[in-house]
């Protein structure tokens, strides 16, 4: 694995849910804190990256459904969902659905020291692309102007400051086909994390699945 993704996995340990975890939902009203109003921006009519030219014809039909689907302004219907007990600060599932069939799903993970949101495309009912934003904040998020004066610091919490990580995965035909990430050195990847990541995707991806259906 390479040297790179250390920090991506650090994150995702401490702010995503364990493979173990389960998810619960909560139908009140939460008390509004300040992971409500500091969101990593979802995806809209955002192209993907090309990076990869040798797999440029398989990719196509991935990227070209993740730009159909980004783009739409109108959904059918979108589901919403309380993730709770799995970090800091809670999370938020969202399914999006088109004439009854599930397109999208959103999921916000909030910590106070970062966030994820990891976005979830289909394509003919099946896992097509995932695609994950990790901030890493500069200060713990409730880490204010008296307190950077009072630990003689120089910088209170800022999210414009954020350490920012991108992961994309392809698949087709339920197989994770291609990875590609922000912090990438250059390194291939071994079969062993493809496989490992498909895995990680994949359950958490139907803990997803099973929360929709949930009331």
């Amino acid at each position: 694995m390479k040297n790179c993704f250390y920090l991506l996995l650090v994150v995702i340990a401490a702010i995503q849910w364990s493979n173990a975890g389960t998810f619960t939902t909560e139908t009140g009203n939460r008390q509004l804190s300040t992971s409500d109003t500091i969101k990593i921006k979802e995806s809209f009519r955002e192209n993907d990256i090309v990076v990869n030219e040798y797999l440029t014809d398989r990719l196509k039909p991935i990227r070209a459904n993740f730009k159909r689907i980004n783009s739409n302004t109108k959904w059918s219907s979108i589901t919403k969902r309380d993730i709770e007990g799995e970090s800091a600060e809670g999370g938020e599932a969202v399914f999006y659905e088109q004439k009854g069939r599930l397109e999208k799903i959103t999921a916000r993970l909030y910590g106070e020291m970062g966030q994820v949101l990891t976005e979830y495309y289909l394509l003919n009912g099946n896992l097509s692309f995932v695609f994950e934003k990790i901030y890493i904040y500069n200060r713990p998020l409730f880490y204010d102007v008296k307190a950077m004066k009072e630990n003689n610091d120089t910088e209170a919490f800022d999210f414009k400051k954020s350490e920012i990580e991108e992961n994309r995965n392809y698949f087709e035909k339920e197989k994770l086909l291609h990875v590609t990430n922000s912090l990438d050195c250059g390194a291939p990847f071994s079969s062993d994390y493809i496989e490992g990541e498909q895995k990680r995707i994949s359950e958490t991806f139907q803990k997803l699945l099973k929360l929709r259906k949930e009331k």
